[in-house]
């Protein structure tokens, strides 16, 4: 369709100079479009952008854990308290209740609450103290 439009218009002629001079400067706008590529790839060698790569290869390698342990945990405390095999087994017996703790051991606590509570009475809701809009349950 194009070649037709360019036929009739430009003429059997002039045709293959219009082609040669369409194909030059097709030529010279992908020269010039490469030449704006590696002056901007130039660009950001020049701006170190290494180093933003290196700091995407050190945040992809980031360990939370080992941080985390480093802030919270310095000493290793919190890890020996809750890790059963890297402490004594001195650390981890549990205290027998001998004679002595029952001796030094109260009377049962008193409890102030009622042997038995009717099921209406335990099925009965409070009613809250704020009610949202809309809300049907009340």
């Amino acid at each position: 369709m194009i070649l037709v439009v360019a036929l009739v218009v430009i003429g059997p002629k002039d045709l293959p100079v219009a082609i040669r001079t369409a194909s030059a400067a097709l030529r010279k706008m992908r020269g010039l479009a490469s030449e704006f590529q590696g002056h901007v790839q130039e660009l950001l060698r020049e701006a170190d952008l290494a180093d933003v790569g290196a700091e995407l290869r050190n945040l992809r390698n980031f360990d939370l854990g080992s941080v985390m342990d480093r802030h919270i945990d310095p000493d290793g405390e919190l890890r020996h308290a809750f890790d059963p095999a890297s402490g004594d087994p001195q650390d981890m017996a549990v205290p027998e209740i001998g004679a002595d703790a029952a001796e030094t051991r109260d009377e049962e606590p008193v409890i102030n609450a009622p042997a038995f509570i009717p099921p209406d009475a335990a099925r009965h809701h409070p009613m809250p103290a704020f009610i949202p809009p809309g809300t049907r349950l009340w």
